[in-house]
């Protein structure tokens, strides 16, 4: 089993951050303790990253809370998802493809080719192959799901645009790095890039 997110771990990943990094470390000293939240179910977790993708926070938020308000306050289970009109759900203001995409999430789970034990049991690599065999979620929605649903410590969301804005901004790059420069710089703070990646998102909000 992999090493979980848990309040000791937050505290070796800063002091070994702060070690093998100089401009992170100051940023750390900056931000202060990683406040990183592990939701647990990643099957909700996979719906609301789907309904979160190429959109603004407050959007994503404002159609996620009217699809739990036709559902009695909470994300549909996949017997309830699969059951729902898809006239319906695009009412709550979801697109074709998003409406698509909860629904293949909602038939894995439903046919149990996928399971919420089973992704926890997974290694990292084996839980992104699993997920994005599902279609409509791709690397960035798993590493949501890894990151934030079952708390993997080590992992970098390569393709997420805030990570590299806050690298691009830390490291005084003149261009977002792609997948390669990002994984070198981040090859030094292994096992917590996870935590590396939380205050990459912090750049942006000093």
């Amino acid at each position: 089993m992999e090493e979980k997110v848990d309040s000791k771990l937050l505290i070796r990943a800063a002091r070994h951050l702060r070690r093998c990094d100089p401009l992170l470390g100051a940023l750390i000293q900056k931000v202060g303790p990683c406040r990183i939240e592990v939701r647990g179910d990643p099957y909700r977790e996979l719906i609301s990253s789907i309904i979160h993708q190429q959109l603004a926070g407050a959007a994503a938020g404002a159609i996620l809370g009217r699809l739990k308000q036709s559902f009695r306050g909470r994300i549909p289970k996949p017997d309830a998802l699969l059951a729902a009109d898809a006239a319906d759900l695009r009412e709550v203001g979801l697109s074709r493809q998003k409406v698509a995409a909860i629904q293949a999430v909602a038939e894995a789970f439903a046919s149990g080719s996928l399971s919420n034990r089973r992704l926890y049991r997974m290694d990292a690599d084996s839980a992104v192959a699993a997920v994005t065999e599902v279609k409509g979620i791709g690397e960035w929605t798993a590493h949501m799901l890894l990151m934030f649903s079952l708390g993997r410590p080590d992992i970098l969301p390569f393709g997420d645009y805030g990570v590299r804005q806050g690298a691009s901004i830390l490291y005084d790059l003149e261009k977002l790095p792609n997948r390669k420069t990002l994984e070198t710089l981040a090859e030094p703070w292994r096992p917590y890039r996870s935590i590396g990646s939380w205050y990459l998102w912090r750049v942006l909000e000093l």
